[in-house]
């Protein structure tokens, strides 16, 4: 015990030092000492999700305090993110995810694909993948998706080839499925605007800082091809490199079959669900064109629809603990990197980082600014945290050296997905993947590297070309 609160009081100084580091600067010209106080209290809450002396939602929640506290916002202000539509729109996306669990119906789409492609190993490892390409484009939860869908169908099958974490047979299939479906997950959260709930958060700074519209179909239809791309390449680089022991997996398909059977026919909760998801996405993605509804409002709808039909109660929702977490979570970081951004500050660095680029091409420039961007995600074990901390002044640096505002906005944004492949922390599924014990960490580091490689040079050579013909640069 005593060890664990060492450890803690070791983790504060560390947040304490951050903010004091700042904090103790001198303010620079034309910046109020408030605003260098925010900026303090903000870097400190991201160095305090990083380290966690707290769950990362208590220490937003202090950092939202500390803001009131020491005169950086009135409490009005400080509080004013909860009510944002997108962080109401995560929210909503996390109590839909709770719909898709206890209906089942996410594990009938992920059963009826490996009944149909499962019988070889690379084909087992597809059917789970489209099952998660599918959920995402509705569900925002990645970690919703692979822990309550994907992971327990996936250890199921591991199971039928007697292929356990500790006792040597890991390798038969285990390590293999766990890495591919890690791998393709961070992908498919880069396809969709709902792969990952991070993504709302970024297509707002992307509105606010440069004025790039990242809707549901804008964000979809420049992904998908360098996204087909990389669904293609990184399972074959982890098969033929990294190859599992067992190459055909036929009672995999059985034992599919044998769970739908056991289900039975579509009930009307899963019917239900399916209708409310397809209605959802369809408003989503023809906002703009058919109507004027906000994403929120639209995701909000559904829950009702939801809640009316008893296919989720209002204790289900009450009880979703991930949901009200992040809640509190986005809802500060987002309120403080907005009024941040109002400062100056931001433009102060971009113009000092551009000074430093002065007689490079824009094109260079952005390579290695966006290299930086991706491999610095090392640092970080929250998607959330790195785009908060990092993509409004890589983006504003970017474009103040001349790259296009279209083409960096989706090079950082699909970045800010790809790079948590690196680490056995990167994003949500990443620790539930690795708490599995299939893999070790050299064998994840060591895959989710190559993966980073094969990743950059497909999003950005056939991702740039696709770019330039959808005319985004």
């Amino acid at each position: 015990m005593k060890a664990e609160q060492s450890k803690t009081w070791w983790r504060w100084l560390i947040v304490a030092a951050s903010a004091l580091a700042v904090a103790l600067i001198p303010v620079p010209e034309g910046i109020k000492r408030e605003s260098w106080m925010l900026l303090a209290i903000f870097i400190a809450t991201i160095v305090g999700s990083i380290v966690q002396p707290l769950s990362g939602s208590a220490m937003v929640l202090l950092g939202v305090v500390a803001t009131v506290l020491f005169g950086a916002l009135d409490a009005k202000d400080a509080l004013k993110g909860y009510s944002e539509p997108v962080v109401w729109l995560v929210l909503a996306a996390f109590f839909l995810s709770v719909g898709m669990i206890k209906t089942g119906l996410g594990r009938r789409i992920a059963l009826l694909f490996v009944r149909a492609i499962g019988r070889k190993t690379i084909g087992l490892g597809y059917a789970l993948v489209a099952t998660d390409f599918v959920l995402a484009s509705m569900i925002p939860s990645n970690g919703a998706r692979n822990g309550g869908v994907i992971l327990p169908i996936a250890l199921g099958v591991c199971e039928t080839y007697d292929s356990r974490p500790d006792d040597g047979t890991a390798g038969k299939l285990g390590t293999f499925l766990m890495n591919l479906l890690y791998q393709c997950d961070v992908i498919i959260c880069a396809t969709f605007l709902t792969g990952q709930a991070s993504n709302l958060i970024i297509a707002k700074l992307a509105a606010d800082t440069a004025g790039v519209n990242l809707s549901y179909a804008n964000w979809f239809f420049a992904a998908i091809i360098p996204s087909l791309l990389s669904l293609v390449a990184i399972p074959f680089l982890i098969y033929k490199f990294f190859p599992p022991e067992i190459k055909e997996t036929p009672e995999a398909a059985k034992f599919a079959d044998d769970e739908l059977r056991k289900i039975g026919r579509l009930t009307r909760p899963e019917i239900t669900m399916l209708a409310v998801l397809i209605a959802v996405v369809f408003l989503w993605t023809t906002k703009d064109y058919l109507h004027k509804f906000d994403t929120a409002i639209v995701a909000l709808a559904g829950i009702g629809v939801l809640l009316f039909a008893r296919v989720i109660s209002w204790k289900d929702l009450m009880g979703e603990r991930n949901a009200w977490s992040v809640f509190i979570w986005y809802g500060g970081l987002v309120n403080m990197a907005t009024f941040l951004g109002e400062t100056g500050i931001t433009k102060i660095f971009a113009d000092r980082m551009a000074a430093m680029t002065t007689g490079t091409s824009w094109t260079f420039a952005l390579a290695i600014l966006v290299l930086v961007y991706f491999y610095s995600h090392y640092f970080f074990a929250s998607i959330t945290a790195h785009v908060l901390a990092m993509f409004v002044p890589f983006l504003t640096v970017t474009i103040a050296v001349g790259a296009p505002a279209g083409l960096t906005v989706l090079l950082l944004a699909y970045f800010s997905n790809l790079n948590a492949g690196l680490t056995h922390y990167g994003t949500t599924p990443a620790p539930i993947y690795f708490g599995t014990g299939y893999v070790k960490q050299k064998n994840w580091w060591t895959i989710g590297w190559l993966a980073s490689v094969l990743n950059i040079l497909v999003w950005s050579v056939a991702g740039l070309i696709w770019w330039k013909v959808l005319g985004w640069w």
